[in-house]
């Protein structure tokens, strides 16, 4: 399974980027997906989660300004994210799921919020 993240860039305080994250097979099939976020020098953190059967769940952070959705037709999920902050600087990974144990990662996509 390979999962391409992609979307990240250099965007200002207050502004919009949307993640893209394509998967080889159908995402449907995946018992669930998300994305993480590392910043630097941190730990990597959940950040948005949706599962198979549509629910979807946030970090704090984040509840209110992104938003986790999936394009079947094109087995893509995405992260759109709203309102970013500078705290919001990180690389962005795409993980889907099977089973606790068997996990899929992407590559990750930077995103940088800075003036």
């Amino acid at each position: 399974v390979q999962l391409q993240a992609s979307g990240g860039g250099l965007v200002q305080p207050g502004g919009t980027l949307r993640l893209s994250c394509a998967a080889s097979r159908s995402i449907l099939s995946f018992n669930g997906m998300a994305w993480y976020r590392q910043a630097p020098g941190q730990e990597r953190e959940s950040v948005a989660h949706l599962s198979s059967g549509g629910y979807t769940s946030y970090a704090d952070s984040v509840k209110g300004r992104f938003t986790i959705s999936r394009d079947s037709t094109k087995n893509t999920v995405y992260l759109q994210m709203n309102s970013l902050k500078p705290e919001d600087t990180a690389v962005y990974y795409c993980r889907a799921y099977d089973s606790p144990l068997v996990v899929y990662w992407g590559q990750g996509t930077l995103v940088t919020v800075s003036s």
